[in-house]
């Protein structure tokens, strides 16, 4: 169901069988109220949660953009002041236009085709396609990737992207799990404040699927204030830091030397790759007294130690073995995530206090 967690859409979309068949629910009521009844026992997801109290019809509704289309309406028994329009899924929101007519165009936004470029392929103009892309941002983006609670993630990465809004700089708090982004909302800036509330978009999301839904982990960078505001989201998750993050911290060091470098990163993986938790104790204290004895260059030893200093951080990953430990995950999708904001010239356009957008994957 479209829908938004500050104020309900009223609109209930339905994958139909074809055309003619929602014509025949458009004319028979018995018909329709059989095919309603079935849909919400198969996919209760898409409809309120109300809907299990039963409804009545409530007439129909025409689209302006759409000569001779019109919309069944319905009422829930206990929300009778609202009425829920049922729209087809051939048809794209607002009633634009068909999905089939549109398809073809968004595909290409995978790559970042530009809105002037489709409308130079398939006609219309570009705001058509640019409302016709953020018209997919209104769907839960949890609840649409996820149909059934117990698929949702015990183990998740987050981090912010950072990127520009009519000149100034935002974050984008990305939640990546299972090769997907569930949750993508911008921050006016990294503090706790401001990521706690950008992050929340996931969490609500996650808990319209499943109320009592938490995840047991959530690897991070090590920024501070993406950790706090995911321990007070989800106060019993455990937060692994990233191996690599950690790593690449080293490497910065090191750029003069590839031969040192090596040498290193050779220990940092093994390290990495420890079959138990007290082989990889082993190989960090090794590690540690490796660099003290022969690490000359003062800036990369103390890079190395502050390393080895965080080893208890790096333990507890042991205590979850399906968890993230690196965020290689997230970054594959954030650099996806970056091309559509540089095609799309980043963020402009009046200014809410936190919005989530959609990416196809």
């Amino acid at each position: 169901m479209e829908q938004s967690r500050k104020k309900e859409n009223k609109i209930i979309c339905i994958a139909f069988p074809n055309k003619e068949f929602d014509q025949t629910c458009l004319n028979d009521t018995k018909v329709c109220r059989e095919f309603l009844l079935k849909t919400f026992g198969q996919n209760p997801e898409l409809f309120p949660l109300d809907m299990k109290n039963g409804f009545k019809f409530h007439g129909f509704s025409t689209s302006s953009k759409q000569d001779n289309f019109r919309l069944r309406r319905i009422r829930l028994k206990n929300q009778m002041r609202d009425a829920y329009q049922i729209r087809p899924s051939f048809m794209m929101p607002y009633m634009i236009a068909e999905t089939d007519d549109v398809e073809k165009a968004l595909y290409l936004r995978r790559w970042g085709v530009p809105f002037d470029g489709l409308a130079y392929l398939f006609g219309h103009d570009a705001m058509f396609w640019y409302r016709a892309y953020v018209s997919l941002g209104h769907n839960s983006v949890v609840g649409t990737t996820i149909k059934t609670p117990s698929l949702l993630p015990e183990h998740v990465i987050a981090d912010e992207k950072h990127t520009r809004h009519n000149a100034e700089k935002v974050s984008v708090a990305t939640t990546v799990a299972q090769g997907c982004i569930l949750g993508s909302s911008v921050a006016p800036n990294a503090g706790t404040k401001e990521l706690t509330k950008a992050y929340q978009d996931f969490k609500e999301e996650a808990q319209e699927l499943a109320p009592q839904y938490q995840p047991k982990t959530v690897n991070t960078e090590g920024w501070e204030a993406t950790q706090q505001a995911w321990k007070s989201l989800f106060p019993k998750i455990l937060i692994i830091w990233c191996f690599l993050h950690s790593f690449l911290k080293i490497k910065e060091r090191c750029r003069r030397s590839k031969e040192l470098l090596k040498n290193i990163g050779d220990k940092v993986w093994n390290s990495y790759h420890a079959a138990t938790l007290a082989q990889f104790s082993q190989r960090i204290r090794r590690f540690r007294e490796w660099a003290d004895s022969h690490l000359q260059v003062k800036v990369v030893k103390d890079k190395v130690l502050e390393f080895c200093q965080k080893a208890s951080k790096f333990k507890s990953a042991f205590r979850h073995p399906d968890a993230h430990r690196t965020s290689n995950a997230l970054d594959r999708l954030m650099n996806y995530q970056d091309r559509l904001l540089y095609a799309m010239q980043y963020f402009h356009g009046t200014k809410v206090p936190s919005y989530t957008f959609v990416l196809w994957l």
